[in-house]
Formats: C-alpha cells, structure tokens, sequence
C-alpha cells in the first residue's frame, strides 16, 4: 500500500476504533436501568401480595392510643354492625379473605374466643370482591359464631389501614381505642395476651360465658 494510500485509510481506521470504545462503555439496558431488571423480576414471581404474610411469622405493630376507630356496615345476617355499641369489652376486628388459608385456618380458635369469654367478641370483614350467596355457601362449610361483613375492596373503612396482606387484625379496647393490630394470623393466645399487656383481663382470670350468647347485632 503507498503512503499515500495509508494515509487515506488512517480516519477511517481510528473512526472504527473509536466507535468500538464507545459500544464497550455503553451498559445493558438492565445495568442502566437497575428498577426496570427488578419489575420484571417481581411480575414474575407468581403470588398475590396479600398471601405473603401467611408464609412468615406475624408482626404485632402497634397503633397509637388515640386512634379510635369508627366501624357501622352491613352484615351478611342483614344487620348492621357499629363498634361505637360495643364499648366495655374487647373486640376482635378481623379483616380476611376466603381464599386466605391462614385466614380459614384461624376462623375456629376466633369463634370459640367470641362464644367463651364474656369479655372478648369478634367481627370478620372479608376483604375481597364475592358476592352475598357465595360467602354464604362458604359460611355453611366455615361456621364462625361472631358476625361477618363484606368489605368493598375499591373503598374500605377509612378509619382503619388498607390491609397490606391477610389475615389483618386489630384489638379493640373497651374505651374503643386501637389496642394492638397485628399483621398476619393470630390465635387466641396472642390475643389474650395482648389484652392483658393492654390492662384488660389475664388468660387465667378471665370467666367463660356460662351459656351459648345470643346472636349479637
């Protein structure tokens, strides 16, 4: 090749070079992008949200003295349920779902709490679009003692947190303040052991009802 050839050639040569430096600092798009690489991840992952806390231990948050719940709605008995009518005992606000299995799994150990201490009385808020027959269709397989209500996900009771996952709990004193809300399931002991941290009775001193109650409003 003449030099002068070889001179022609040289742009070219170090325009090539220049462009292959310039690919090899360039990153992938999921190095330029971290958050885009971690949505795909989570789309894939097969759950809904509100499952998780079934699979790990319960987390008990508090919630401060003054938030005093406000709850009036309709039950699937066609009544109406307002917690402002039950002050002077502690109540149970259970917020689940039917196809919640730590939620169907704790139904029984909640229903004998509400029907053997004086003190105590539950109410289940099924979080979830069913309609009417079939959540009857399921109480019939799922007897509970205590009252449950539908609870329209697109406009939840305000005065309570959206439920982040299910089963969702809060203990209710008998001044009506939040006591202790718990994330996950719950059983009867961790209840009444909340009540008795909370001043109310211990395991141990509280009474059962001496006979079946009556269906509560």
């Amino acid at each position: 090749m003449s030099v002068r050839n070889s001179r022609a050639a040289a742009p070219l040569l170090a325009a090539a070079i220049a462009a292959l430096l310039l690919a090899a600092c360039q990153k992938s798009p999921d190095e330029r992008h971290p958050a885009a690489q971690t949505d795909a991840t989570t789309a894939a992952e097969p759950k809904p949200a509100e499952s998780k806390p079934a699979d790990t231990p319960p987390a008990a948050t508090p919630t401060p003295a003054s938030d005093t719940p406000a709850l009036r709605i309709a039950t699937i008995d066609g009544k109406t349920y307002d917690l402002s009518e039950h002050r002077g005992r502690w109540v149970v606000v259970n917020f689940w779902a039917t196809w919640c299995a730590p939620c169907i799994k704790e139904m029984p150990e909640l229903s004998a709490l509400d029907t053997m201490r004086e003190h105590i009385e539950v109410v289940g808020l099924a979080y979830e679009e069913i309609e009417k027959p079939d959540m009857e269709v399921f109480l019939k397989q799922h007897p509970v003692s205590y009252p449950i209500a539908i609870v329209d996900v697109a406009d939840p009771p305000k005065a309570f947190d959206t439920p982040k996952g299910l089963p969702m709990t809060y203990l209710i004193g008998p001044d009506g303040k939040v006591a202790e809300k718990f994330l996950g399931p719950v059983d009867a002991k961790k209840l009444e052991d909340a009540i008795a941290k909370a001043g109310g009775p211990k395991p141990g001193d509280a009474k059962p009802e001496p006979t079946a109650p009556a269906a509560r409003s």
